[in-house]
């Protein structure tokens, strides 16, 4: 199977979009990611002693609010991202919360994504512009337009394009550090798969799919008993609040200490696999709408709200049928020798020969395709649903068996596409536990995460500067 192609679970869950980021509309936002130091730090024009140019007032020096570690956030940048933020409140039609508020939320936030970008400068990631220009061009596809289409749309809201390059970069460098701090170290055992199945529901496969809501009111590492006891009374005053009517969105926006928190604290829709067991024993007894009582887990007390339940198919289930794809494909992957523009040529060119009579698809993927699969003609063998990127899949769920792609960006390079066969079958048993394992990786990188970014954050010396 092609590797690449079929990402590790937890790069599908996060950051707003399956395939990079966001959707236009959030682009400006970019789930509230790191403005880049480039775009406010601004050094002043040379002028000769005692000299100012003509006509201009004295340009003013942009204070600093905060230090971490021994960098600085300004001002400057403090303002732009809130600017930012509440354009993303706006947008969900989530009530911000008082200026003085958000404005310490935001600031927090501010102050755990440098130290993960100092973090993964530490540990010698970089990302390239290659990578930035693929993860922009899936972005451009994924809201059907090209990238100078992007590009307008993006001038146009307000937000350069070359801070949107820098946010983009910056958003990557930290999914490679979770990569590589938290996804490689989770392992999961057959032990571990054989009691997840065996606590799934018998039969049909049917299930619940969760939409939940939370506020994680983080408790320091080592803290302190009294520490322990002030957030658990303000997740008490929390509950209280939403019992006198208050607006969940509003009150996470304000007062939640988890990523999702300017996104009104939703997780989105999932199974209970993908949710922490803490949260699943929560709302087990809930209706749609309610609250249950404060949870205590290892990074500190949540309050946890059942936004609605649905009917969902077990992944785990094995007599559920599944649709099948067996399909195989030809990768150029741009680079420093082949323009995007020369693969797309490429691939054009051999699509028409393939359809002309005068080239066969598997000695092409041969001789062109730069993916492990070419050996094989490019087979990827049985294809499941989720299994492939999104770019990926949509394109080859559009295909009729025999039918070739026009040629498809994925993050990964260009792709031809064909459709070789489809089969409905149940999975089998080692799909099934293969299924299994994934979900219940997912679950521990999710966790694992919070943990993780607790830590980090504690061991981070951070000197306020924020007046008032």
């Amino acid at each position: 199977m092609l590797r690449h192609l079929f990402p590790e679970p937890a790069t599908r869950v996060r950051a707003a979009a399956r395939a990079v980021l966001a959707p236009v509309a959030l682009i400006a936002c970019l789930a509230v990611a790191a403005a880049p130091w480039s775009a406010f730090a601004q050094p002043a024009t040379p002028v000769p002693a005692g000299a100012a140019p003509a006509g201009a007032a004295p340009r003013p020096i942009d204070r600093v609010v905060a230090v971490v570690n021994s960098e600085a956030i300004t001002a400057g940048e403090l303002a732009s991202r809130l600017k930012t933020v509440e354009q993303q409140l706006r947008e969900q039609n989530i009530e911000a919360p008082a200026a003085d508020v958000l404005e310490k939320q935001v600031l927090e936030r501010m102050i755990v994504d440098r130290a993960q970008l100092q973090a993964a400068r530490e540990a010698g990631i970089r990302i390239d512009d290659a990578q930035v220009d693929r993860a922009l061009a899936s972005i451009a596809q994924e809201n059907r337009m090209t990238l100078a289409q992007l590009r307008e749309r993006v001038e146009r809201d307000g937000t350069g394009f070359a801070r949107l390059r820098e946010e983009v970069r910056e958003e990557l460098i930290r999914r490679r550090l979770r990569e590589r701090e938290i996804d490689s170290r989770v392992q999961v055992s057959d032990a571990d798969i054989d009691a997840f199945l065996a606590a799934q529901p018998k039969g049909s496969g049917a299930q619940s799919e969760l939409h939940v809501a939370q506020i994680l009111l983080a408790v320091p590492e080592g803290a302190t008993a009294e520490q322990i006891e002030r957030q658990r009374l303000r997740g008490e005053e929390v509950i209280r609040q939403l019992q006198r009517g208050s607006d969940f969105a509003r009150l996470a926006a304000a007062f939640s200490d988890a990523p999702e928190a300017m996104s009104g604290g939703s997780l989105g829709w999932r199974t209970a696999e993908r949710l922490p067991q803490l949260f699943v024993d929560a709302v087990a007894r809930l209706e749609p709408g309610q609250v249950a009582p404060l949870v205590r887990s290892p990074v500190g007390f949540h309050v946890v709200k059942l936004l609605d339940r649905r009917a969902a198919e077990s992944p785990a289930a094995s007599s559920a049928p599944v649709t099948q794809t067996h399909a195989r494909h030809i990768l150029i992957r741009p680079n420093e020798l082949v323009t995007e523009d020369e693969a797309l040529r490429r691939l054009h060119d051999i699509k028409r020969r393939v359809e002309a009579g005068s080239g066969d698809f598997a000695e092409l993927a041969r001789q062109y395709s730069v993916d492990g699969s070419a050996g094989r003609g490019g087979d990827l063998g049985w294809i499941y649903p989720g299994d492939t990127v999104p770019e990926f899949e949509r394109a080859m769920n559009a295909l009729a068996p025999g039918q070739i792609s026009e040629p498809v960006r994925t993050p990964f390079g260009v792709h031809l596409i064909q459709v070789l066969e489809r089969r409905t079958d149940t999975a089998s048993p080692d799909r099934v536990r293969q299924v299994a394992r994934q979900a219940l990786r997912e679950r521990r990188i999710d966790e694992n995460y919070q943990d993780w970014l607790r830590q980090l954050r504690d061991r981070t010396y951070v000197e306020y500067k924020l007046e008032g």
